[in-house]
């Protein structure tokens, strides 16, 4: 499947933003951004040309908790008052096949940038009843979130601790071409 050449934005509509992160060792919590956005530059005829970047409102995190929401808006985790964007800018990106790339680049959370490696799923692209182009994609990576300062945790009476130190981002995506 032939992808095109051109400026695509994410339709914040049609796209999720989340992660999961181990809970008290026994489970996960899922949570999502409610405001965000990204824009991607792919040039079809070289792929390694093509870039993309993303803001994410810290501010904006959504577990279905309010209270632990609003701790997670804390310098405790995202310090969301002196760090109110999370940003990913690429630096490389190798299409593999129609159906899976890898992006490369630098993700900000918390004031600290780390590199990291997204494993993109390509679902494909089609003209949607508008005339609009759309592509579909999912990306995902695992991080340390010790590694970007997001150090809180609480230790469990019967051994272990309340937050898991690996996070899985997730982006269900849904691009339009501009």
């Amino acid at each position: 499947m032939a992808y095109a050449s051109g400026t695509y934005a994410l339709d914040v509509q049609h796209s999720f933003v989340g992660f999961s992160v181990r809970h008290a060792m026994v489970t996960k919590v899922h949570g999502r951004f409610e405001e965000f956005d990204a824009t991607i530059e792919f040039d079809a005829e070289n792929p390694a040309n093509s870039s993309a970047v993303a803001t994410i409102k810290a501010n904006s995190i959504n577990t279905d908790n309010e209270d632990r929401d609003n701790h997670l808006r804390t310098k405790d985790f995202f310090g969301a008052e002196e760090h109110p964007e999370i940003t990913f800018k690429s630096t490389s990106i190798e299409l593999h096949s129609d159906e899976k790339a890898t992006v490369k680049g630098d993700l900000t959370i918390n004031g600290v940038t780390k590199s990291v490696d997204l494993d993109v799923d390509l679902f494909g692209s089609a003209e949607d009843p508008w005339g609009q182009t759309r592509v579909g994609f999912e990306a995902t990576t695992r991080i340390d979130r010790n590694d970007f300062g997001v150090e809180y945790n609480a230790p469990l009476k019967t051994g272990g601790v309340l937050i898991g130190n690996d996070v899985t981002l997730q982006i269900e995506g849904s691009a339009v071409k501009q």
